[in-house]
């Protein structure tokens, strides 16, 4: 078993504790799966980091509800970034354990914060990642739960968090309304 795939086991029997299911699936293991598959699709020669980073960017995530933290945009931001920390030292701990060396670990977890994205083409292809893991396979579910007005909104911003290369292929890969296909033809929006 190579490194990586120790590292992805140990995710995945982390995961697989969730008590919420989908599918009949924990439902963190089932994002992280389908967090792979997206990752496969769009960078088949993804680095050893940015393969676990996808895998592991949920992970355990049921630990730290959003309920815990104060309702609006603050608590949204505060508990998003707090997750972020969390799924950044857990999945950095398991890929020590697998003997990755410290920079691919200290990577993996830049990636996990977001940090340097639309500057790091490895952070910004784990967010392109997971907008297409949104998109796919949890935004048709979500639309139902929106105004047309605020999926619009909510769409631009899944948008403008994407790479320009990113939103063409959405475009052509996903059928649309004009409008919300409107929000991904954003010129280079960085």
């Amino acid at each position: 078993m190579t490194p990586r795939d120790r590292v992805f086991a140990a995710i995945d029997a982390a995961n697989a504790a969730d008590p919420r299911m989908e599918s009949g699936q924990p439902v963190e293991l089932l994002y992280g799966r389908r967090m792979t598959e997206e990752q496969r699709r769009l960078f088949p020669h993804a680095t050893d980091a940015l393969a676990i980073a996808c895998r592991g960017q949920h992970i355990e995530r049921w630990l730290l509800p959003r309920s815990d933290y104060p309702q609006g945009r603050e608590g949204y931001l505060l508990w998003r970034r707090d997750q972020s920390r969390r799924h950044a030292e857990r999945v950095m701990s398991l890929m020590r354990d697998a003997g990755y060396p410290e920079d691919q670990t200290a990577h993996a977890g830049r990636m996990l914060r977001k940090e340097g994205i639309k500057r790091d083409p490895q952070v910004q292809a784990l967010e392109d990642v997971a907008c297409f893991t949104f998109i796919r396979h949890y935004m048709g579910d979500f639309a139902t739960t929106q105004t047309p007005e605020s999926l619009l909104g909510i769409v631009a911003k899944t948008a403008r968090k994407m790479s320009p290369e990113a939103r063409a292929r959405a475009l052509a890969e996903f059928p649309m309304p004009q409008e919300l296909a409107a929000v991904f033809d954003l010129g280079d929006a960085r």
